[in-house]
């Protein structure tokens, strides 16, 4: 059986590394991905970065990793977001690179003392995918919580950054799913009963009226959409419909990731929102060990992984 600590560890370093895998190759498009397709774990490429460099869904992610290992605090999550833009918390190498617009306007907002339930961006356009690239951990207090409180507690930390309601139920979506995974439901049981899960939560006002961008993910068939009518881009309706897509369509965790980057685009996010629930999916031993070799500051992230594990014992112990 796995355990929790198990569990952490394999969502972080799934998602980790899979945003490592697509860093390289970011922004290249989707026929020169088909031309040259990623099969390993490269460097260098758009960013100019060595091989196993992850990017700012990582850091954003282990900046929440960090913040939740003392309890859930809005303003605790938000300081580290601000403490990774100003003093590069959190990042591979000491340098922050490929900060998105949203998020960057958000932690400007925080910087100016703006309290972090109000610095997220409310309109049609802060629909980017930089809350959910950094979403995952909160599927980790999945026993500490009843949902409906976990879902609240997940709005409220997309809301740091992004604040639309179309963001906070992608995230929502995303953590109803991965919570199922954590129960030990298959991906196909976690994607089906994940859906229903989430959907009475999204029924009123202001989630309604966002309930069409998701239409192809609540019908319960996002996986028979044809490659073709996958976008894989920044927006987050399109990085949620990716990760689904790659999931449903892989059977094995190095198979999903890659074909996450295989899509071109958005790389690094497309692959981390994958691989963090292809981790929980097949746990860490599925995950290739030349990959987790290869990953920057792997020991300080397993590190992470077990003082958030001794975090949460006292809610998932027998």
């Amino acid at each position: 059986m796995t355990t929790h600590k198990q569990a952490i560890l394999s969502g972080l370093f799934g998602l980790c590394i899979a945003d490592a895998l697509g860093v390289p190759v970011e922004f290249s498009s989707r026929a020169t991905r088909q031309a040259d397709p990623v099969t390993t774990m490269r460097g260098y490429g758009t960013w100019n970065q060595p091989p196993g460099t992850w990017s700012d869904d990582s850091s954003l992610t282990l900046g929440l990793v960090a913040a939740m290992i003392d309890g859930f605090s809005l303003e605790a999550i938000a300081d580290n977001f601000c403490r990774w833009y100003t003093d590069a918390d959190w990042t591979p190498h000491g340098e922050v690179f490929d900060v998105g617009n949203a998020t960057q306007a958000a932690i400007f907002q925080l910087l100016q003392g703006v309290p972090p339930t109000q610095s997220g961006g409310t309109d049609d356009r802060s629909n980017g995918n930089g809350a959910l690239m950094r979403i995952l951990p909160m599927a980790f207090c999945y026993a500490q919580l009843p949902f409906a409180e976990l879902l609240e507690c997940t709005h409220q930390v997309a809301g740091i950054t992004h604040a639309h309601p179309r963001s906070q139920m992608a995230c929502g979506i995303y953590i109803s799913i991965a919570v199922l995974l954590l129960q030990g439901h298959s991906l196909q049981t976690a994607y089906q009963q994940g859906i229903q899960l989430i959907q009475p939560f999204y029924a009123v006002a202001p989630f309604s009226q966002e309930l069409a961008h998701f239409d192809r993910i609540l019908s319960g068939a996002i996986a028979q959409t044809p490659i073709d009518a996958i976008e894989s881009g920044g927006y987050v309706v399109h990085t949620l419909e990716a990760a689904l897509w790659c999931l449903l369509n892989t059977d094995s965790y190095p198979a999903a990731v890659l074909q996450a980057v295989n899509l071109g685009g958005d790389t690094d996010t497309t692959a981390a929102v994958t691989g963090g629930v292809a981790g929980l999916a097949y746990g860490l031993e599925a995950i290739p060990a030349e990959w987790l070799e290869q990953l920057a500051q792997k020991e300080a992230i397993a590190d992470l992984a077990e003082q958030l594990a001794i975090a949460l014992e006292p809610a998932v112990s027998p």
